[in-house]
């Protein structure tokens, strides 16, 4: 098979476009040909070496960790699937930027998501999902998201929104508008968030949910009035310390199965910002690293 790889950790020069041999499925995964692989930043953190102490990898690796495809091959414990079914979902920390990947979970993708947009839904959707749930009940609730307008934070905020919320959302002026298209009401992040907000929220922010890591986490407690009202999915140093709740990404079918239903009501849809071909992946993952993303970024296959 086609896949994308590096044979070092180090930048994105590292990553070609080669033939690689093909994975084959546990008794417990399957194996999709796959159509389209979503960028995320575990990405680019694991291909650096960044992170090789919390998540080594064996050399040579393919980045990705979530895709779309179509099922070619059945673990032999696996049920509720079949050959041929188009479902998105998530490997490992790697392996899913290729024409074949093997998912140990996954769910049926909406007819309604276009291959672009399944495959940016794995890794967001658990990830926001979670971090949902570390904050309980949210209908009638006002939730702050910091960093709505990136992936996993765009799918917080549609969530959050179908969930009954009322959802204010920070991100960059040029992407107020975008929030605004979601359900939620757009500011700005940094200094001065607190005075911002009073004249959105009169009556107060119940939760806050954050997913960008930019240290915004001490003003989010004051802010809520709690450690317990806030959620993070990204800043994982300082959670512990301040009493937040931490919301690491699974591989739960629970939360993938949740997006897919939500999915074909209308309730959310994957956000994608920019599409590569395969042999653009160098430039996908510069785009990426960027930090600066409206949604998803996603390599067709």
């Amino acid at each position: 098979m086609r896949a994308v790889r590096y044979h070092e950790y180090g930048g994105v020069e590292t990553l070609t476009v080669e033939q690689a041999p093909d994975p084959h499925p546990g008794p417990d995964e399957i194996r999709v040909r796959v159509a389209a692989a979503s960028v995320n930043p575990v990405d680019w953190k694991v291909r650096s070496g960044a992170v090789r102490e919390l998540l080594p990898v064996d050399l040579p690796a393919i980045p990705g960790r979530d895709a779309v495809g179509v099922v070619d091959e059945i673990g032999a414990a696996v049920r509720g699937v079949s050959i041929g079914d188009r479902v998105f979902g998530l490997g490992g920390v790697t392996g899913a930027t290729a024409e074949l990947a093997v998912l140990s979970t996954w769910a049926h993708a909406p007819a309604t998501w276009s291959d672009e947009q399944a495959a940016g839904a794995g890794l967001a959707s658990v990830t926001a999902l979670g971090g949902l749930r570390a904050l309980g009940p949210l209908r009638g609730r006002t939730l702050l998201i910091e960093g709505a307008a990136g992936g996993v934070g765009s799918a917080a905020v549609e969530i959050a929104v179908a969930q009954g919320a009322t959802v204010i959302g920070t991100a960059s002026e040029r992407n107020h508008a975008f929030l605004t298209s979601l359900g939620a009401t757009p500011t700005t992040y940094g200094p001065g968030l607190a005075d911002r907000l009073a004249p959105l929220a009169p009556t107060g922010i119940d939760l806050a949910l954050d997913t960008a890591a930019s240290g915004s986490l001490p003003d989010l407690i004051a802010i809520t009035g709690a450690p317990t009202r806030v959620a993070t999915v990204a800043d994982h140093a300082n959670a512990s310390r301040l009493g937040a709740h931490l919301a690491n990404a699974e591989n739960d079918p629970t939360l993938l199965a949740e997006a897919a239903a939500l999915g074909r009501r209308g309730h959310y849809t994957p956000r994608v910002e920019r599409t590569y071909r395969l042999d653009e992946v160098g430039e996908a993952h510069t785009y990426g690293e960027r930090g600066r993303t409206r949604g998803k970024v996603v390599v067709r296959v």
